[in-house]
């Protein structure tokens, strides 16, 4: 299984306290935004913000960029409430913090299911402790409605007592583990945040392993950050034109009665074919959301 070519190469935190910044992601270019009610949110603005996420999912104006809202835990004062209001919100999806096991997604599911939400807001997980890596697999597995994995690297990195290296070998396992789980039961992934707002050339660089490692795209902390990820998370204009020759010359020497063919002196299989058409759909997809972007 794939998840489906929906772009996610940009995604970018929104905090829900601040109205202002919920009304100006309308404009932006991300392709995702995650209106957040947890770290950026104080506790004495909790409240509010929930009011003022709710009612930005619910009118839209979003047109075709992924809205999730990332929720307080269930263990928090607020984590219930803010499940039922998001349910009725018409978003996307529901982003749950500090995921750690199958049976928290599952008796998310079940709230969900009875305050009533529909069927195309999905379950989002963050990945962000040491158990959670552990679980990966399990939590993958949990539920069709999950739609996907958000890496928590900061929080992973504070728990696994590691450093933030350029190459982020210390957290390679962990993110190794929850891209296999992802990819084992078709669900998206995003990479964690870049924290240096002042180093662009290093957060381009992040953006790079993470495209090399597998991540559909990578959550951000500041609309800056935006143009950098969706040039380096899109397919290539050389890679599109590529994947559309091959797709085609596959399907002429599938016509002859022929299993593989040879394209440029390369050997084309059916396995090439499947990838080809991933990122032709993800380029139509970018395509497609550019445009309503500019309508």
């Amino acid at each position: 299984m794939a998840a489906p070519a929906r772009p996610r190469r940009s995604v970018l935190y929104m905090p829900g306290s601040n109205t202002r910044a919920l009304e100006k992601a309308r404009t932006l270019a991300a392709d995702g935004l995650i209106l957040d009610l947890e770290d950026a949110v104080a506790p004495d603005a909790k409240v509010e913000a929930r009011a003022n996420v709710v009612e930005a999912a619910s009118s839209g104006g979003y047109g075709k960029r992924e809205v999730l809202i990332r929720t307080n835990g269930l263990n928090t004062p607020w984590g219930y409430a803010d499940l039922e209001a998001a349910a009725s919100s018409g978003c996307d999806g529901i982003l749950l913090p500090k995921v750690e096991s199958a049976d928290t997604v599952r008796q998310v599911e079940a709230i969900l299911e009875a305050k009533g939400a529909p069927a195309h807001t999905l379950i989002w997980c963050m990945m962000e402790t040491p158990l959670g890596m552990l679980h990966a697999a399990e939590i993958a597995g949990a539920t069709p409605r999950l739609g996907g994995f958000v890496m928590g690297t900061s929080d992973l990195a504070k728990d696994l007592h590691c450093h933030h290296t350029p190459m982020r070998l210390p957290m390679i396992t962990s993110l190794g583990l929850c891209l296999l789980a992802a990819r084992a039961h078709g669900l998206a992934i995003l990479d964690g945040v870049y924290l240096d707002l002042q180093d662009d050339e290093g957060f381009a660089a992040a953006c790079r392993q993470g495209l090399e490692l597998g991540f559909d795209g990578k959550t951000l902390i500041h609309p800056k950050t935006v143009a950098a990820a969706n040039e380096i998370f899109a397919p290539s204009d050389d890679e599109v034109t590529w994947s559309r020759r091959i797709i085609e010359a596959h399907a002429e020497a599938e016509r002859e009665g022929k299993g593989v063919v040879v394209v440029d002196g390369k050997l084309v299989e059916n396995l090439h074919v499947v990838n080809a058409r991933r990122l032709v759909a993800l380029s139509d997809a970018i395509a497609a959301l550019q445009a309503d972007l500019e309508a």
